[in-house]
């Protein structure tokens, strides 16, 4: 037994950046990659910015289209532990999807504290029904970190989302996902989430049922740290004695900066295991 430890630092937990080489340079690199993609798709245009799906200040979304018709919509949901960033920084990574045929939407969403992750979960929900609406086909979702519970949140039997567009999604990939939200009330980071209990409950994936039918990849990167991997890993044997078809990826030598960059590649792992029957 002498190998069991008890975690008592879970601010370095979930700490990522500070064990990633370089960490602190990714933000302002997906920023520029993500500016140079959007400029191209415009000139072609192959892109719609700033689309309304609510009437808030971030209520907004980035629709990128490939170059024939759609064979249907993948919605990207992105990360920050829902304090940071905004859809700007990942339109890059629609670049796998676009070429396999795919239309990639990507939106904002109000961040903590000024909304709570409650508000969050019903506020992507509205953007993934407004997309649904005027994009047909079928839906994937995907998001990385917080993005990645929103997605997964989604695939739950009480998510706040019209049956019909519940329907049309095939399959959610959650990325380095959070699905226990109550390890975080231990964490700094609280003061701004402002979570208790009874909303770290209701918000957590892994303490709720999938919806009936519901596919789910849980994605990591083998070398994350040991939180995200055990977050993925929870969900994805949880879920499927819940009667989800789950599978369960380590990507090797994937970090939890770079374990989304596979998105733009559409020959990676990832783009197929998104995109793919």
């Amino acid at each position: 037994m002498s190998g069991l430890q008890a975690i008592t630092d879970w601010d370095d937990a979930y700490s990522n950046s500070a064990y990633i080489p370089g960490g602190d340079a990714y933000p302002a690199r997906w920023a520029e990659q993500a500016a140079a993609f959007r400029a191209e798709l415009s000139a072609a245009g192959r892109a719609e910015l700033d689309l309304p799906y609510g009437e808030g200040e971030r209520d907004r979304y980035d629709l990128f289209h490939p170059d024939a018709a759609a064979r249907g919509t993948v919605l990207f949901i992105h990360g920050g532990y829902w304090m940071a960033f905004d859809k700007g920084r990942w339109s890059h990574l629609a670049a796998g999807a676009l070429a396999r045929g795919w239309a990639v939407a990507m939106p904002s969403y109000t961040l903590c504290p000024e909304s709570r992750i409650a508000g969050i979960t019903r506020q992507v929900a509205r953007a993934v029904e407004v997309i649904a609406q005027t994009q047909p086909g079928p839906l994937r979702l995907t998001g990385h970190s917080a993005g990645g519970h929103l997605v997964s949140r989604l695939a739950c039997a009480d998510a706040p989302m019209a049956v019909e567009v519940q329907g049309r999604v095939e399959h959610v990939v959650s990325i380095s996902g959070l699905h226990d939200l109550r390890p975080l009330l231990n964490t700094r980071m609280n003061a701004t989430l402002k979570l208790d209990e009874a909303e770290a409950a209701a918000e957590s994936p892994a303490l709720l049922r999938p919806r009936p039918g519901t596919r789910i990849t849980c994605w990591a990167g083998a070398a994350e740290r040991p939180e995200f991997i055990r977050q993925t890993e929870l969900l994805a044997n949880i879920w499927r004695g819940l009667g989800a078809a789950t599978e369960l990826r380590l990507a090797g030598g994937r970090h939890h900066f770079d374990v989304i960059d596979d998105l733009a590649d559409p020959k990676s792992d990832l783009s197929a295991a998104l995109l793919g029957p």
